[in-house]
């Protein structure tokens, strides 16, 4: 802009108006929180104040500004900038302080009250096995809670600590076998009389010969105890179905068919039934056949791929952790394969009967090891992962694999078909976490990974709450609290 006739001419020393860069980020309320260096004072101001003076027409003071080295100059120059554009940034910095502070707290809140929901002690769903033999017997396998069952506690409380008989629930767990098991004998007739086994329509009697139930052993994990029921069964039977009252829980039921001497049998696919409905018909019409490798395939990715979506919180944490670690393809997919391979190991061992971990050790332990992951996301500063890393990963997934095997275990492996079913469960957890990282950078790695202000935004603060998440599961998992 001209200097208008009569108007004086500005000393050299006067404060100028804000550079352009500074203008912008004003106008937009994304000032910058501290001064910038000398080198960038004289990199932007310099050539912006250089251009105001181009644009206001003050040649004189152009000339002077570039031939004279003056450095008394350029340090008032500098010091009037930046006290200038310090308090001219100072309201926009209060205002983004305030706006973080205030999510911040909003976030805080909301994970207090989610908290208590996140690893609640929920009652499972009742698994039913049911066995029909060619020479006329059934016999019923049912996997569920005693505790639960003798106190009335189902699927209409996500927390078993909301129910109104919670306390006798927790002194019921703390029973030994022996002891359940004589809590129980008063429940059994009450027990017969609820559930019911149809062939062709009419009920089948049954009766309960074993009950097994394991040492109280890690009470931060319901106890799954084994109730066995037998009885006759027409060897010209059609269908079968089954019906499990909603008030002892939810349940999934599947029927094996069974040929001991030409060994061979027939899975079924599992039933999820709720609403205090009995389940569908299942077909005996299939001849006792080896049921085929597809489906055996397709039932047991389906489970190991329910278990990590949506039903895996703490994997699910996990793996966002990583992810957060880098957004970029090699270092992720290095410690994707490193916590596969662990996993995948102690899986197998596991669910073969080679090594046994106690629950108590277990589960805390997967906690505190998606506490560290975000815990090492926080403090890392743009280091590239390392061996150290990637062996930190594969002992995680160690842990984690034992944490499938307990899952896996309660639905039973076919024993003709006992790795096929192992390899399509891991096929399942895989999927499983792929759609998590698919997700997560279709999320945020593809739009914002590259951005610099990404590891302010976004990972340190998830990362923050993924590490709080989980120290209060290591808390609440923890046998003596």
């Amino acid at each position: 802009m001209r200097r208008k006739r009569g108007q004086p001419r500005t000393p050299l020393g006067e404060d100028l108006p804000d550079p352009p860069f500074f203008k912008f980020q004003k106008e937009r309320g994304l000032g910058e929180c501290f001064p910038p260096s000398g080198r960038a004072l004289k990199q932007r101001g310099d050539s912006a104040n250089l251009r105001a003076l181009k644009q206001r027409g003050d040649s004189a003071n152009l000339r002077a500004l570039k031939q004279r080295s003056d450095s008394a100059n350029l340090r008032a120059l500098k010091q009037r900038s930046d006290s200038a554009n310090l308090k001219a940034r100072q309201p926009i910095c209060e205002a983004i302080l305030r706006r973080i502070w205030s999510w911040a707290v909003f976030f805080i809140l909301a994970l207090l009250a989610f908290l208590p929901e996140v690893r609640a002690d929920v009652v499972k769903p009742a698994l039913i096995e049911v066995s029909a033999d060619v020479l006329g017997h059934t016999r019923i396998e049912v996997r569920a809670s005693l505790e639960a069952l003798l106190t009335g506690i189902n699927a209409r409380y996500k927390n078993t600590k909301n129910a109104p008989t919670a306390d006798q629930y927790d002194v019921l767990r703390k029973l030994d076998g022996s002891q359940l098991a004589e809590k129980f004998k008063p429940f059994q007739g009450e027990f017969l009389k609820a559930i019911a086994l149809k062939a062709d329509g009419r009920k089948v009697p049954l009766t309960i010969t074993r009950v097994k139930i394991e040492p109280a052993g890690y009470t931060k994990v319901p106890r799954i105890s084994l109730i066995v029921l037998e009885g006759p069964l027409d060897r010209d039977t059609k269908a079968l179905s089954f019906y499990y009252p909603e008030r002892f829980a939810d349940y999934a039921v599947r029927v094996r068919q069974v040929d001991e001497q030409a060994g061979k049998y027939h899975w079924s696919q599992w039933q999820w039934v709720r609403d205090d409905l009995g389940s569908q018909s299942f077909s005996l019409a299939d001849l006792f056949t080896r049921r085929p490798l597809h489906k055996v395939v397709w039932s047991y990715m389906s489970i190991g791929y329910v278990h990590i979506l949506p039903k895996g919180t703490d994997h699910i944490l996990f793996i966002v952790g990583l992810f957060l670690f880098s957004a970029r393809w090699r270092p992720l997919l290095s410690q994707v394969t490193m916590f596969t391979l662990a996993h995948t190991l102690t899986l197998g061992l596991t669910m073969g009967g080679y090594i046994q971990l106690s629950d108590r050790i277990v589960e805390p332990l997967i906690a505190l090891s998606i506490a560290y992951v975000g815990l090492e996301n926080i403090f890392n500063r743009g280091k590239t992962i390392g061996w150290g890393r990637l062996a930190m990963v594969f002992g995680f997934g160690l842990l984690h694999g034992m944490g499938f095997a307990r899952m896996l275990a309660e639905f039973g492996m076919p024993p003709k078909s006992f790795f096929t079913a192992l390899f399509s469960f891991n096929i399942g957890v895989e999927l499983g976490q792929l759609t998590i990282i698919a997700g997560a950078y279709a999320l945020l790695g593809h739009w914002f990974g590259e951005k610099p202000w990404y590891r302010q935004r976004i990972i340190i603060p998830a990362s923050a709450i993924i590490t709080i998440v989980a120290l209060y599961w290591v808390v609440e998992r923890l046998e003596w609290l």
